[in-house]
Parts: structure tokens; sequence; C-alpha cells
């Protein structure tokens, strides 16, 4: 890095949606694989950042003439935006002599970081990775937080290719690791298993100490051969069976109601009491435990803290609330970095325009009130937030701090529940923020809307790694750099819920939205979303709401061209007429001009120059299949012909656009103008050929109602068509037809995952209800059931009763309820 390389702000940003104090941040520019952070720079200035870290490879002409009159900037040109942010937070690291924990392994890092936030907070003030921050940019932006005021250091990296972790180690610089364990993800990133274990190993180089479980040969193996002649004075502290020679003996006592941790050796002779049961989690509890015994906390102490663990949740949902409002769930943290991600997140929705946050006092931080809370009153000044409820004795104190229209406060969640006037809180999207002492999780049980067992879980994450693996298909294609994507967020964004999904997708400026009737562009109007959308049925009497709402019709037909032809002359102004699509008619034999059309069409379009042609486009019959590639080529051809007819005609160029889903994937060669991007948003590549590459966006849940306990020769359900061969358990589930759950996934046809155990349906699915053989299954009533996602794929249940996951999606019914959550 240039020795000159040194800011004065003291924000580090790297997402221009996600400014907070832009008069405080530097931005670094970061040219990534479907994203270049350089082109917003112009926006950034406009919002008030003076200072820019951006890279030579990137830094053109052109990009130096935009920024040459920024005379009060600061622009910093190095060869990698990333690699100077690392040095950066790495020279600052080296001013603090605090212990730092750092974890590495392939799961259970955020567990074991959180459980010990939770754990190490009485007496420890304590920094840490925000929920799964723990990449090349997520390690250097969550070591960044350490301040004079904190005494313990908790962090997590995470690397999926070789040398990787060379660069985190000297920007966390830990003084003591936790290796968790060694599995197969990312294990394409690297030669072998044992390659990644010694990659993840560099971590620990100038750690005195390491904590690792004894049982994992190849960890112990690696940490012998490669880590100990890098670090001959590292002190391991292993634990394990008592087969593994540990220094600490380990064993797990499951009883029915409780689970033992036995201990003994090196530490001492302990025994713990814990709720947890699974073989995860008490494996990452007894990481939690030996650590906290050689940080130098009394057994007491950690019994007691252990009790008082709760469940550690790594996202953020959007749900449903009452009075037509919608509902960000963050309830179990509240740290100023985590209160920062949470206002981005609500800042990216716009399906209302009051903003509210429910926010308990803001724990551990180390500030005295009076300057933690000026920070907290500037960052939702920041954000716009137009109410503010206040939870607590601290943020209470206060109150005099916040300039914001409206606030009330409580001195806890009990009176806050007792006290409220629920009925005032309306139209209005509301944070709910709360450290885990207050207990928000009652909140937020009392404002969502809908408690039906089943639910739609949307993984927005998910969503956005699709757009990006279809954004990168097309700026690949040969001069296919600025092809635009439209969208399509028909049927509801197919089952998954329209205004959410189309607010996630203009926050990731797309270019345009697709919807099949007027009614679901007006929702997304009312909800917000200001992108240019195409509706594919435009009818006449939903002309005025087109108009009104500024959407734009597709026109494919000589009657619905001549009826609006006569609907913008009426109205006389051409400045406010809606641009049109035309769709030609190439093969699909749907909807669309024919070539018999075209003589008509063209004397229309010279006739009526108040028609404002957007684009021109065709659809591909059979793109997901390649036995049809003959017959795309020839609808390609067909398409270019009249395209090209048409915009002689116009005396402009328009948009065009032939390919959907499927077409991105097969054909490179037509990406043209725009694609139209679909089912392959939500996980599903048509094709077949990269379903490997896409993420599960869906996951439909449900819950057992009961178990029952039959013989053989039993029936289950109407018309008795569910046999019990065997002596059987037999659970309903709160899943039926009504909630989309097809008919015909009954008797055994379907199979859902019961805490990984797949169980066959028996009987006839009901309209509300579901029958399963739970027979062998680890089960109680209450539990969990996926219905589908990653452990049932769609694809496979569309297969299972010869459908489509299109039909799956857009069948679940109105009364799921959804969640759309952020990791």
């Amino acid at each position: 890095m240039d020795v000159g390389f040194k800011p004065q702000a003291a924000h580090l940003l790297t997402d221009s949606r996600q400014v907070s104090f832009p008069e405080q941040s530097i931005f670094f520019a970061i040219q990534g694989e479907h994203h270049d952070g350089h082109a917003f720079l112009q926006d950034l200035y406009q919002m008030g950042v003076r200072e820019f870290v951006v890279e030579e490879a990137a830094w053109t002409d052109a990009r130096k003439a935009e920024t040459v009159h920024w005379t009060d900037a600061k622009i910093w040109v190095v060869p990698s935006a990333i690699r100077a942010m690392q040095k950066l937070v790495a020279e600052k690291r080296r001013t603090f002599n605090i212990p730092v924990l750092g974890i590495a392994g392939s799961n259970g890092k955020t567990i074991v970081k959180e459980w010990l936030v939770q754990l190490m907070s009485p007496g420890q003030r304590i920094v840490a990775s925000p929920k799964s921050y723990n990449s090349q940019i997520g390690v250097p932006l969550s070591v960044w937080n350490m301040g004079k005021e904190h005494t313990l250091g908790i962090f997590e990296a995470g690397i999926s290719k070789a040398h990787e972790m060379e660069y985190l180690q000297p920007v966390m610089q830990p003084t003591v690791g936790i290796f968790t364990n060694i599995g197969p993800a990312h294990d394409d990133g690297f030669r072998s298993r044992k390659q990644k274990i010694t990659e993840k190993l560099r971590l620990f180089t100038k750690v005195k100490k390491l904590i690792y479980r004894k049982d994992y040969k190849d960890i112990d193996e690696e940490i012998s051969l490669i880590l100990r002649p890098v670090n001959p004075f590292l002190e391991t502290i292993t634990w394990g069976t008592t087969k593994s020679g540990a220094a600490i003996q380990v064993a797990f006592q499951i009883l029915k109601d409780k689970t033992i941790i036995s201990l003994k050796g090196k530490s001492g002779n302990f025994s713990f009491e814990t709720g947890f049961r699974d073989e995860a989690s008490l494996e990452n509890l007894t990481h939690c435990i030996v650590f906290m015994l050689d940080f130098g906390v009394n057994a007491a102490q950690i019994q007691e803290r252990i009790l008082s663990l709760k469940p550690v949740s790594m996202r953020l949902e959007l749900k449903e609330g009452i009075n037509h409002c919608y509902l960000i769930d963050d309830a179990y943290n509240n740290d100023m970095q985590g209160l920062s991600m949470a206002l981005n997140f609500l800042s990216q929705q716009e399906q209302r325009q009051k903003k509210a946050i429910i926010l308990s006092d803001v724990l551990q931080t180390g500030q005295t009130p009076a300057e933690l809370y000026n920070l907290v009153s500037k960052l939702l000044t920041e954000k716009s937030i137009n109410r503010l409820i206040g939870i607590g004795p601290q943020i209470s104190s206060q109150a005099q701090l916040f300039d914001i229209p409206e606030q009330q406060f409580f001195p806890d969640t009990d009176a806050f529940l007792k006290e409220f006037a629920f009925n005032t809180l309306t139209d209005s999207l509301v944070l709910v923020k709360g450290a885990r002492p207050f207990s928000f999780e009652k909140i937020v049980h009392r404002i969502q809307q809908k408690a039906h067992g089943t639910v739609l879980e949307i993984n927005l994450d998910a969503l956005v790694h699709n757009l990006n693996f279809y954004r990168a298909k097309i700026s690949s294609g040969p001069g296919h750099q600025n092809t635009k994507i439209m969208a399509m967020v028909k049927a509801f964004a197919y089952g998954s819920g329209s205004s959410e999904v189309a607010s996630l997708l203009q926050f990731h400026r797309v270019d345009y939205l697709g919807v099949a009737y007027a009614d679901e562009g007006v929702a997304l109007r009312q909800n917000g979303i200001t992108l240019p959308i195409m509706v594919m049925n435009a009818t006449v009497p939903a002309f005025d709401l087109l108009w009104e709402h500024q959407l734009e019709p597709e026109i494919y037909s000589r009657r619905i061209l001549t009826d609006w032809v006569d609907y913008i002359r009426k109205k006389n102004d051409p400045e406010n007429t809606p641009l049109v699509h035309i769709k030609l008619d190439t093969g699909m034999h749907r909807l669309g001009f024919v070539k018999d059309d075209y003589d008509w069409l063209i004397g229309q379009l010279r006739e009526n120059p108040s028609i404002k042609v957007a684009s021109i486009f065709s659809h591909l019959v059979g793109a997901d299949e390649g036995v049809h590639n003959a017959f795309s080529k020839n609808q390609y051809e067909q398409f270019m012909e009249g395209a090209t007819l048409l915009e002689e005609i116009l005396g402009y160029t328009t948009i065009k656009h032939i390919l959907n889903s499927a077409g991105i994937v097969r054909f490179p060669e037509y990406h043209l103008d725009m694609v139209r991007l679909g089912i392959g948003l939500y996980g599903v590549e048509a094709t077949g050929q990269e379903q490997y590459a896409l993420q599960s966006v869906g996951t439909l849940k449900t819950i057992v109602s009961q178990i029952k306990y039959l013989a053989s020769g039993e029936t289950v359900g109407y018309s008795r068509s569910g046999h019990v061969s065997h002596d059987s358990a037999i659970a309903t589930l709160a899943i039926g037809y009504a909630d989309g759950y097809d008919r015909g996934l009954g008797n055994g046809i379907g199979q859902v995952s019961v805490n990984g155990t797949l169980c066959p349906t028996i009987g006839n699915v009901c309209m509300d209800m579901t029958m399963i053989d739970v027979t062998g299954a680890n089960v109680e009533e209450g539990d969990e059931v996926v219905v589908f996602g990653k452990e049932m794929p769609i694809t496979d249940l569309a297969r299972r009763i010869q459908t489509i996951p299109y039909e799956i999606l857009t069948g679940i019914g109105d009364r799921v309820k959804r969640v759309f959550y952020k990791e």
C-alpha cells in the first residue's frame, strides 16, 4: 500500500446502498465478479462521501474525467481495494493489546461465536463479528469496530479457496484460536481435505493457545505436522472422547430432559447441565466451556450462563404484521454494528413510507449512555425513522437526545406489552431490534399477522445469489455487457411475495419488472416500486390503471392495439402516455403478432407516432430442452427480421428481447438488449444444465400437530386409503391442499423431512392436514417439518406428481405466512 494512504474517515463503506454517515465514510470501490463499485462513485459523492479508494485497473480516463472537479475529495488509487482495506484494518488492530479469539472451521463458527458473546458478556466488553461476517470483506469490517473500551475480541474467519486466510490473519491477529471441525463445505476450492485444513490453520500461526477436538484425527495430524513447526510455542488445549487421548476427556450423557457434559483432565473435573441434545450443539457448547474454563470463568458461573443461553438467530426476517404493517424481526441481539445493518435492511424496503423502530437498550458497549445514545440518535435520523419506541432504563434515561417525530419509552418489555396502544402502529415498516435479555420475541409474537403453523421462508440472500449468477451469464456474452434484466414477478412472484421480492430487485438495480395483470402492477406501485413495469395481459377496463400508475402494456394483437390507439387519442396527453411493448409470435402461438399482421402493424405505427414503443420481443418455445435448438434458432431469426422491420418504421432503436431463464443459459449469443428472468431467479435452472450453481430460495415448512400410534391393519384418512402394514407412528401435519400441498402427493407419493429423516405420506392429503408415517424418526409434537427445501428439492417434489416447480410455487395458498430473511 502507498505510504501516503492515511484516510481520516471513521466508517468503512463497500456498498453504495448502505451509507449511514457519508461525511465520515471512506468508500472502497471493489471490482468483483458480479459488480463494480466504481460505477457508483458519482452517487456516493452526491450523498456526501469525500474519501474514495479506487483500483488501478478500473481507474480509466473516463472515470478520472468524471471526478476531475471533486476538489474537496480525496481519491486513493491502489492495486486492490480489498487488500487496501485489509492492510488499513491490520494497522489499526496492531494498536490494541487485548485477548482476541479467532474461530475457524467448516461448521459451527457462527454458533460458537454467538454463544461465547452471550456467555462472556458478563464481566467483558466484547467486540465481535456481526452475524456471519467472516469473509475477505467481513473480517476487516468486523475488526475495524475494535475500540479502547473493549476487553475481548471474538471473530470468525471463513475461506473458500487457498491463500485467502493469509490475508485475514494479519487483520484479525488472534491471540487464542478455536478450530471447530472440518467438513465438505467449499471442498471444490481446495486440492484435498488436508489442504483445506492447512489453509484454515494459517489463522493460528501466531496464537498462544489453540482449542480443538482431538477426535478429528486429520485436524490433529495437520496441527502437529504443519502448525507446530511455524508456531513452536503454541499451547494446544485438546478435548475429546476417552479414546482420543485428549488433554480433556469429555462425555455426553443424554437424559430425557437434559444432557450432562462431563469434563475430566487438564482443566479439572466438572459437570455441566444443558437442554441441548444434538451432537452439533453439544460440540459447539463444549468448545465454549473449554474456552471459558481456560479464560478463568469459574464453573458455577459457567453453569448459570449455560442455562440462560438463548436461541441464535443469524438472520433478519421480514414478515407481515398487524394493521397493514411489515415487521423486520431482529429480536435476539443489539449492538451498534448490528443496529446499523438492520437499519440498512429497513431502508431497502419500499412497502411502506412510515418507518418505526422498537429498540431496546444497547448493551456492553463500554461507552457512556450520553455518548452511545447520541450516536444512536444520529443513526436513526440518518435513516429517516419516523417513530421510536425505546424499551429499557438506559435508552429511556436519554430520551432528550432523540429528535424523532413520535417517541415513546418503556422501562421493560412487559410494561410495553401491557401499556402500548397497538392500534396506533399502522401502515408502517417496523424494525424490532432487541438485546437478548429483553425477550423481544414476545413483541414479535404480538405484532406479526399470521399464526398459521405453515410458513414459506424466502431466502433473500439466495435470491440475490441467483440474480448475480444470471448477471454474470449475461455480461460474459460477447458484446452484451449492457444487457438489461427484466425480472418476472407475476403470480405473486412465483408464490414468493410480489412487493417484497420487487423491493429487493429494485434495490439491486434490475432494469424492468414483468407482471401478468394490471392489478399486480398497481399493487407494486402502491408498495413503493418505481421501476418500469411491463403488463403482459392488458385489457381495456384496465387502461385507466395503466395510465394512472404508468404501467406499460404488452401489445399483442390488432384488437388490443386498436383499443390502445383509441384510448390515447382521447387522452391527448403525449407527455404522460405510457410506453408499450410489441410482442411478435415466432412459434409459441399463444399471444403476439404473426407475419401476416406485419403490414397492418406497420401502417398503424406510421399513422400513430404517439405510440411509444419501449421494446419489441418474442418468446422461445423450447429453450429448456436442447432437442428444440434448431426451432429456437429459427424463432430468433424470425424475431430479428420482424424487429428490424418495425424499428425501420419507428425511426428509433428499441429494446429487443427473446430469452427467458432457460434461454439465458442455453443461448448466450441471443442475449440482445434485455433478458426476462423468471423461474431461475427463484432457484430452478430450467435447462437442468447448471442447477448446481443456483441456491434454493423458498423453503416450505409446517409443524407436527399430533402423533398417534397405530397397530398393523388400521387405516388412515378419508376413504380409508392409508393402510398401516406394521405397528406405526403416524403424525398429522398442519398443511393440506388448501395450502398448496397437492392432493396427488398423498398415499406415499410425497415425502417430507422430519429432523433429517424423510417420511412418506400416508392416506389422502386433506384440505388442511396431511398424515405422514414417522416410524423410526426422532420426532415430537410441535416439531418443524420441511415440505420442500434443501432436504426435499422442489424439483423432486414436482417430479413425483409429474408437474413442474412453477405449479407448486404458484399454488402455495395466501394463508401460508411468508417470512423473508437475510443472513
